[in-house]
């Protein structure tokens, strides 16, 4: 089945569920390249649309994906990838989901769920900088 990548500049969202709980880790992106060594690997990897480069999911934390099933939406513009995540959690930010926000009626966002490891102990310092300026 050929894929629409022509309908979104060339890039496809992806959908990330652990395969066995069913909750939702996280959303990236893919080109054609990145889903290629996806399934060569069986190992996720995005195309980072910030740094225009492919990067394997837990190349710097050791925080794996392993592919365990590939579904394809049925417009063929976007993917669900179901994994089994291998380490504590896929947020940057230190949490098992980065959809660790609820977002209130008044629009006040508020953390809902526990960080599962320091971030700046796995990405180093200067990550800490980065999520100080976010808040």
């Amino acid at each position: 089945m050929q894929l629409a990548f022509e309908k979104t500049a060339g890039i496809i969202p992806v959908i990330i569920q652990d395969e066995k709980s069913g909750e939702v880790l996280m959303l990236g992106f893919m080109n054609e390249q990145a889903l290629s060594e996806t399934q060569r690997t069986r190992d996720v990897v995005f195309y980072s649309r910030s740094r225009n480069r492919l990067w394997k999911k837990g190349e710097s934390s050791g925080h794996v994906l392993k592919v365990r099933d590939i579904r394809i939406d049925c417009d063929a513009d976007s993917l669900l990838i179901r994994v089994d995540p291998v380490g504590p959690g896929v947020c940057h930010e230190g949490y098992r989901s980065c959809f660790f926000r609820g977002l209130a009626a008044d629009g006040a966002a508020q953390i809902l769920d526990q960080r599962t490891f320091e971030p700046e102990k796995v990405y180093g310092p200067e990550t800490k900088q980065v999520q100080e300026t976010k808040q």
